[in-house]
């Protein structure tokens, strides 16, 4: 950036001294009262040591001057140009890497509109860096030109400062409301974005409904505010640049009638004078608008600024040493959390371990703390008192992306990705094509998932498209590729959160068999309320409250006459 401004700075000297050898080149013509001007005298000198005393000799020499003011032009603009395209680069990826890494209570306090509207915001903080660099390109000329004007004719000079003053005075209150408007409508877009992918993520329910009216409701009410918003933007840099030339001409006339008229001096540098002044002049309104530009756009830095700041402070960024295979288990000692200040503890003290390569099911009512369990065993969520411990190694001492990669979790909302099949389950691992090894594994899991006869009739097989969220293929089919998606990561621990859920009799059982094939291969935590699914499990956790409240095998359970879980078991007729 600093070569940037030199760059520019040169630029304008160049141009400066262009517009200065038109007094030696009047004073060559015989054109112009020139007084006693020692800058005439001085550059007619210089110009005659190096043999350009004619008029068409000094004429070259200003288009040498210019041309060499082009190239130097050129080169700061291309420069700038290429600034500006790796910041946006650097800010966007920069954005990605701490998204990803983001606490997950942050996650969860915020809407996908928020996320998508601070990314987009990237752009315009762009170009605020490309507003505020031509302010102080700006700022640079324009200093230029007025310390020419000053050599040329200092009391012309000096007016003309006074008059750029006023200028930039007179326009301060359009800088105030320019400010203003900006943060006002980067706040409405994120409004505006979060109506809208709530609206596309909604589509298939509004439409079979008929309720997309309330929704557009919102989405055009905040359209309405933008326009506004965005109108009186424009009016303010409408207004602004029409007072350019009234302004620049007006103030040049008053001065020109001063300097001949009261101070009597001589035309010639007057002449000149109002060249640069006319270039200054320009270059403070300009200076005008480029800072009216970045002050519109201001909210976008403010919003992304605000957004990396709070990303550092809730980065979830990996700490600790990485943790080994899990070899014997997992337990939870006293571990408690809440969701905020104030309120009930999802998990209050609990107790609980699970015996690595066992099939372990964690059943209870909604709102029993199943979901927190989980959360704090892939250690997206921190306890707030009690300690999670892998094997010997609490979670305070291990990396959580070590820990993480050896966790394969099947949700209940399915992730699919709009991608083929194959880069779905390999997470773009390679070409099938090409890589014997790679199919063959992604083979194994479409089998172990029983969605082998499902690909197998498709015409391009491991490489058909299934759309955005995998909208071209049924609730099963999707929810059975995402289960080959966590076989084809041979886990260590694999969690199924209401992993069936979404399957026929025939499609769940031919699961069922798949994972009692894996039995005694790697640990595996099920989340059900379908308590039929849990009953080959080794053990059995009731949650209750945020505690174990039952523990054993199902028929140890459902033998407890008054136990919680008989009395699920008796409400599913099982």
């Amino acid at each position: 950036m600093y070569w940037v401004f030199a760059l520019m700075l040169l630029s304008a000297v160049l141009e400066g001294f262009g517009i200065v050898m038109l007094l030696p080149l009047l004073k060559s013509l015989g054109e112009g009262a020139f007084g006693r001007d020692p800058l005439t005298h001085t550059l007619s000198n210089w110009l005659g040591a190096l043999g350009a005393t004619s008029p068409v000799g000094i004429l070259l020499l200003i288009f040498a001057l210019y041309l060499l003011k082009g190239l130097v032009f050129f080169a700061a603009t291309a420069m700038s140009g290429r600034l500006r395209a790796y910041l946006q680069r650097d800010l966007q990826a920069r954005l990605y890497d701490q998204y990803s890494q983001m606490d997950y209570l942050y996650y969860t306090r915020r809407d996908t509109g928020h996320f998508f509207n601070v990314m987009n915001q990237v752009h315009a903080f762009v170009h605020v860096f490309y507003s505020f660099s031509q302010f102080l390109i700006g700022l640079l000329t324009t200093m230029t030109y007025l310390v020419m004007g000053f050599v040329v004719a200092w009391a012309f000079g000096l007016m003309a400062v006074v008059v750029g003053g006023a200028i930039l005075l007179l326009l301060r209150r359009f800088n105030r409301l320019a400010r203003t408007l900006s943060i006002q409508t980067a706040e409405e877009q994120g409004f505006f974005s979060k109506a809208f992918i709530e609206s596309i993520q909604s589509f298939k329910y509004l439409a079979a409904t008929g309720q997309a009216k309330p929704l557009r409701t919102a989405a055009m009410g905040s359209v309405d505010r933008m326009t506004s918003l965005q109108d009186r933007q424009n009016l303010a840099i409408a207004f602004t640049t029409a007072l350019r030339e009234p302004l620049a001409v007006g103030a040049i006339v008053l001065i020109v009638i001063v300097q001949i008229g009261l101070l009597e001096q001589p035309l010639a540098p007057i002449l000149v004078s109002i060249l640069l002044f006319h270039r200054g002049v320009n270059s403070v309104i300009g200076l005008q608008g480029s800072w009216q530009v970045t002050l519109m756009q201001i909210g976008a830095v403010d919003l992304v600024e605000r957004e990396f700041d709070q990303l550092e402070r809730q980065s979830a960024a990996p700490k600790g040493q990485p943790v080994a295979p899990l070899q014997r288990q997992i337990q939870f000692r006293s571990v408690s959390f809440s969701y905020g200040e104030g309120q009930k503890p999802a998990l209050n003290e609990l107790d609980l371990t699970i015996p690595a390569l066992s099939t372990v099911a964690i059943v209870g009512a909604s709102g029993a703390g199943k979901s927190t369990l989980i959360d704090t065993l892939t250690l997206l969520l921190k306890p707030d008192a009690g300690a999670l411990y892998i094997d010997d190694l609490s979670a305070e001492q291990i990396d959580p992306s070590s820990w993480r990669e050896q966790i394969g979790y099947v949700l209940q909302d399915t992730v699919i990705f709009d991608a083929s099949i194959a880069d779905n389950i390999s997470l773009w691992g390679g070409d099938v094509a090409t890589d014997s090894d790679l199919r063959s594994r992604i083979t194994e899991a479409v089998h172990a998932a029983r969605l082998g006869e499902f690909v197998d009739a498709l015409p391009e097989g491991l490489n058909t498209l299934v759309g955005d969220r995998g909208i071209r293929l049924s609730g099963g089919q999707r929810q059975r590729l995402f289960i080959a998606r966590e076989l084809f990561k041979r886990p260590r621990l694999l969690i199924l959160d209401e992993a069936t859920s979404s399957l026929d009799a025939d499609a769940e059982r031919a699961i069922q068999e798949s994972l009692e094939q894996l039995r005694g291969q790697l640990t595996v935590i099920i989340i059900a309320h379908r308590l039929a699914t849990v009953r080959q499990a080794d053990q059995i956790h009731v949650l209750e409250q945020g505690r174990v409240v039952e523990s054993g095998s199902f028929d140890q359970l459902n033998e407890l006459t008054d136990g919680r879980f008989r009395r699920m078991v008796e409400l599913q007729s099982l």
